[in-house]
């Protein structure tokens, strides 16, 4: 035996204190460094050092509270262990810190401090010289002996563990590599023992009493294994598995910790498992996979990242309805009794739930549909849909679509992805806890596209029929039957929806709704809603259709009726103060009378139940009107006409104004238009131009516009706007100021133009008449091949309205001005008819 350390420490050395463990010889540690010495230190020796020796730090254990880290040196362990800062991670989350990885070299004592500030540094001695077998030789007397015991044990607490575990086998290679003077500094680094029994084994600086102090340690794991292995009984091939690995595995001079406990509800978890995938009764392919995956991680030591990977996968994939359903209501008139009590007009809807429903009571097989409702903001798409899950008593679950850019949102991630997930659809699934329900894809028109796929292209195999009986989605990566879920998508409009997704939906029109829809819904529906939600009752307010009108009318302008909800909340508010100040609201007499008839009795008038509001409340309430009825005043000039447009939100009126004046013949058009619109413009320009004669249009000269340009302007100027359906409120627009003559202050219009002056049709003709409706309007000319549309259109508002359908300019022309316009005899368009 020789005496031969190896390794030479400097004399001098910076201290580090570590208060949450004991750094051994041999092993290697993370310590994570957040008090300002510690940092310090980390800084000015380790980040900016170069040399090896300036990596060589002293690791001093601290048994001090280190939530009372102060300005003062803590009383510093006599012993401490050299160690090789081998990595430094600095962090500023959730405070700047660094995390170092330091591997234990050899055993020091503190002869001398020589500065605490602004980091401590010491004179040490080393202490470890390690007697170390020579080639072939043996230990003689008590250390021998005790070495071979040692040795002996360690062999045998290895062999209980699971040898085809990798680290295990690791494991055992390295008590035949390593010296065995080394083994009690190893081996009490890898098995649970408190701090204070490290730091015996760290204050034995002799090797036989270091020996006696390990080899109690090591002994009492091994009998710990022996009673779990036997309270448990395990089997041969489960009782190996009990290691419990710090992160980053075994590796020579790499600190451990072999956990004596398995963790009792490991093996209970399992076999809870096991029985819930054979009561899932799910498909035969999937419990193929699920039994593949749960054999592999009855083989998996439970530290390893893949146990949790796999144990969550099995907990998806059993908490999913592969087999649950629920009980579809058949019952067609307690379905059309809900519908109407649910939801006023809206009887294409309804009828299409109800054909459903017919259908499922001769078909018990039916696949479920694939709806698309399509129509302004605020009309009841969402709301629609969930009264459609209650009617059929399916479970109900809503996925907002609104701005998803990420094809992993419907078709999830794949499980080499870290924090992987199943996509939205899977996820609806696992919480309704059923496979029929009815899934609301909302606003599927505003699906976004990035580099992550597209979503969109995502939803066509969801959507379809022929396809969704076998939807897989990538984190499960096993089919899934969606073909009895009843998916109903909404959207503002069409436009924006790719055409292969839009040819996999039945598109069901929404349109808005009539003023005496909206005048129903607001006494059915929004008014008792509003009233409960502002803790009033009817016995305290009341809003008399009459001002239910005014509100629509005249405070509101849309296709649905959100804004109008929101108005009759602020009468709600309005009318809460009042009654809760206990002043009163009188229909006859302002806000100001009130106040001085108050201040003439010097007492508050307690409220006179009910409150009704009248058109004077309501002005003092909301304001003076928001929207005035302009029409008339419009039109009181040559060159002015109405078109109808359509938008996302609805139809609307549109005013066309025209001017002229001297100058050489130039077209000016202003109103942020598109170029469809624009093109339009020149049409009308140029059909008016080659027909100026024939409308006495030329007052003398061959062109119209000879010393003459005309401005062109479509008022709301900060809205875009485009589209062929003005073709024909242009050319009107164009005639009434080339001839003088005003259009008629009632008449709106919408249509296609053609050079030879055909009209052709247009889309969007319900919202477009019911704008019309709205604004009072009494005549609405639309082309001719547009008059079946106008089955969709409630009859009260065909009774209210005088239609034109015209085929020719000639019939717009005549029917928007009082008396006709002017026409010659031989005038040719007059002959083109088109055939319907």
């Amino acid at each position: 035996m020789s005496s031969n350390s190896g390794i030479q420490i400097p004399s001098r050395l910076p201290l580090l204190c570590t208060h949450d463990g004991v750094l051994l010889p041999g092993s290697t540690m993370r310590i994570s460094v957040d008090t300002a010495r510690n940092m310090q230190l980390v800084k000015s020796r380790l980040l900016k050092g170069t040399s090896l020796k300036s990596t060589i730090i002293g690791v001093i254990p601290n048994t001090r509270d280190p939530e009372h880290d102060s300005d003062e040196l803590p009383s510093l362990h006599s012993i401490g262990t050299a160690g090789l800062a081998v990595q430094v991670v600095g962090s500023n989350w959730p405070k700047p810190h660094y995390t170092l990885l330091i591997t234990g070299l050899c055993r020091f004592r503190v002869t001398q401090l020589l500065r605490e500030r602004p980091f401590p540094v010491a004179e040490v001695e080393q202490l470890d010289k390690l007697e170390q077998y020579t080639e072939g030789g043996q230990a003689d007397g008590e250390l021998g002996e005790l070495s071979q015991r040692f040795y002996q044990a360690a062999v045998q607490l290895v062999g209980m563990l699971d040898m085809s575990v990798p680290v295990v086998a690791k494991l055992r290679r390295l008590l035949d590599s390593l010296p065995r003077e080394t083994l009690p500094d190893v081996l009490a680094s890898m098995i649970r023992t408190s701090n204070k029994e490290k730091l015996q084994v760290l204050d034995a600086v002799d090797l036989e009493e270091r020996f006696k102090k390990a080899l109690p340690l090591l002994t009492r794991q091994i009998e710990g294994l022996k009673l779990l292995q036997k309270t448990r009984k395990l089997r041969p091939d489960d009782d190996k598995r009990v290691l419990a690995i710090r992160k980053g595995g075994v590796f020579p001079g790499r600190q451990f910790s072999l956990d004596e406990e398995v963790e009792d509800e490991d093996g209970d978890d399992t076999a809870m498992l096991e029985k819930k995938v054979k009561a899932a009764a799910m498909p035969e392919a999937a419990l193929r996979v699920c039994l593949k995956e749960l054999k592999r991680l009855k083989k998996m030591p439970q530290s390893m990242p893949e146990y949790a990977l796999t144990h969550n996968y099995l907990e998806m994939m059993v908490e999913l309805p592969w087999s649950k359903s629920t009980t579809d209501c058949l019952d067609i008139r307690a379905a059309r009794v809900l519908l109407d009590n649910d939801h006023y007009a809206m009887e294409k809807l309804k009828r299409r739930v109800l054909e459903y429903l017919a259908v499922r009571q001769l078909k018990s097989t039916l696949k479920g549909p694939i709806l698309c409702f399509v129509g302004p903001p605020g009309v009841g798409k969402t709301s629609v849909g969930r009264s459609i899950a209650r009617t059929l008593g399916r479970e109900f679950h809503r996925i907002a679509l609104g701005g998803v850019c990420d094809q992993s949102d419907i078709r999830g991630h794949r499980r080499t992805y870290v924090g992987s997930m199943p996509g939205r659809i899977i996820n609806g699934l696992k919480t309704v806890g059923v496979n029929n329900p009815v899934f609301l894809l909302d606003e599927v028109d505003k699906l976004g596209k990035s580099l992550q796929g597209d979503p969109a292209a995502a939803l066509l195999e969801v959507l379809d029929p022929e396809q969704n009986h076998s939807f897989t989605d990538h984190y499960l990566n096993v089919p899934f039957d969606l073909s009895q879920v009843l998916f109903i998508a909404t959207a503002n409009t069409t436009a924006t929806i790719p055409p292969a997704l839009l040819d996999r939906m039945e598109v069901l029109q929404v349109p808005g709704y009539t003023q005496e829809e909206k005048v129903e819904i607001a006494h059915r529906h929004l008014i008792p809603h509003q009233l409960e939600q502002h803790g009033l009752t009817p016995q305290q307010l009341q809003i008399p259709q009459d001002t239910t009108k005014d509100i629509i009318s005249k405070y509101t302008r849309e296709a649905g009726v959100r804004s109008l909800e929101r108005k009759i909340g602020a009468i709600c508010r309005a009318v809460a103060v009042k009654v809760a100040e206990g002043h009163k609201v009188s229909r006859a007499e302002s806000p100001t009378e009130q106040h001085n008839k108050e201040e003439d009795s010097g007492i508050a008038s307690p409220p006179e139940m009910p409150i009704v509001i009248d058109h004077i409340a309501l002005k003092d309430i909301l304001g003076p009107p928001v929207f005035e009825m302009e029409v008339s005043e419009r039109l009181t000039l040559p060159g002015v006409a109405i078109g109808l447009a359509w938008t996302p939100m609805g139809g609307e009126i549109m005013f066309v104004e025209a001017s002229r004046m001297e100058g050489d013949g130039q077209l000016t058009l202003t109103g942020q238009l598109g170029d469809v619109m624009k093109e339009s413009a020149h049409l009308a320009i140029s059909w008016l131009r080659s027909n100026a004669k024939t409308y006495l249009l030329a007052n003398g000269s061959a062109d119209p516009l000879e010393g003459t340009d005309i401005h062109l302007h479509f008022p709301a100027g900060a809205v875009t706007k485009d589209g062929p359906s003005a073709g024909v409120t242009i050319v009107t627009c164009l005639a009434s100021l080339l001839s003088g003559r005003l259009v008629r202050s009632d008449v709106a219009m919408t249509g296609e133009i053609t050079l030879r002056g055909l009209v052709l049709p247009v889309g969007g003709i319900k919202d477009k008449v019911l704008a019309a409706h709205r604004a009072n309007l009494k005549r609405v000319i639309i082309p001719k091949r547009n008059e079946k549309d106008l089955e969709e259109i409630p009859a009260h508002v065909r009774a209210d309205l005088d239609f034109v359908f015209a085929s020719t300019l000639d019939e717009v022309l005549n029917a928007a001005f009082d008396g006709g316009f002017p026409a010659a005899s031989d005038c040719p368009i007059v002959n083109y008819t088109v055939k319907v």
